[in-house]
């Protein structure tokens, strides 16, 4: 059995229908045999959208405020999808940042992960059934809700990945994995089915937006495989892996 975290960006749970989409996906992998973690991304727009209702009434809004009002779009997400999947006719359980226990240091809006003790996560895969933690987000000491910054979802995903042991992180975006240029400019861009650490870093330094950098350099630091792939298809994406470790032993490639 291999222990499997997932991880869907906005796009990829962008609506109702979507989000079934999505619990089917996961439902499957179960299946098949693994034990599945999922982290979730607002809702399409919804993080834009309350960053415009606030400026709306605020111009200068207080960060401990605006990391509080953030935190809600992932709720909404996390939440739906379980119900999605128990509707489907599986269990799922989820989490806020803080439930599945992310403590980060006290920096509003681009705070930094300082540990990860996912024990509510870990006790309802063990009954089981799928656990759901909310992307972007965690705690700090004084038990304010605290935002990772763009691309915080990423890092969020792989920082649950290294605190269970898992032997997988899986990146689903709107795109077939990493390719030399983007699809969607670039017709004759190709895919490139495994990269390197230092590779992607550098892809990421020069501007690609396909993984932030901080979640490539965390999944580095503790060598954990990632796979980039699209929630659209089932085709196979990229897999980032370390030095020495073959991407055909990877769970999940189908």
């Amino acid at each position: 059995m291999a222990l499997i975290v997932q991880k869907y960006g906005g796009s990829s749970v962008a609506d109702a229908e979507s989000l079934k989409r999505v619990a089917r996906r996961i439902i499957e992998t179960k299946r098949a045999g693994n034990e599945v973690a999922v982290v979730v991304s607002a809702m399409g727009d919804t993080t834009d959208d309350l960053i415009d209702q606030a400026m709306s009434i605020d111009s200068n809004p207080p960060a401990r405020e605006m990391d509080m009002l953030m935190t809600a779009g992932e709720r909404i997400s996390m939440s739906l999808l379980a119900m999605a999947i128990h509707s489907a006719g599986s269990e799922a359980y989820s989490f806020t940042g803080s439930q599945a226990g992310f403590m980060t240091d006290a920096c509003f809006g681009a705070a930094h992960i300082k540990s990860v003790k996912p024990a509510r996560v870990r006790e309802a895969l063990d009954k089981g059934c799928v656990a759901i933690v909310a992307g972007f987000q965690g705690m700090n000491e004084g038990g304010d809700a605290t935002t990772l910054g763009r691309g915080g979802s990423d890092t969020s995903a792989v920082a649950l990945a290294v605190a269970l042991g898992a032997d997988v992180c899986e990146i689903y975006t709107d795109v077939d994995g990493i390719f030399t240029a983007d699809p969607r400019i670039v017709p004759t861009a190709k895919r490139i089915p495994a990269i390197g650490y230092e590779d992607i870093l550098e892809m990421a330094s020069c501007g690609s937006k396909v993984l932030a950098l901080r979640c490539v350099e965390y999944a580095q630091r503790f060598n954990m495989p990632l796979h980039v792939r699209s929630s659209f298809s089932h085709r196979p994406g990229t897999l980032i892996v370390p030095d020495g470790v073959n991407p055909q032993s990877l769970p999940n490639q189908e």
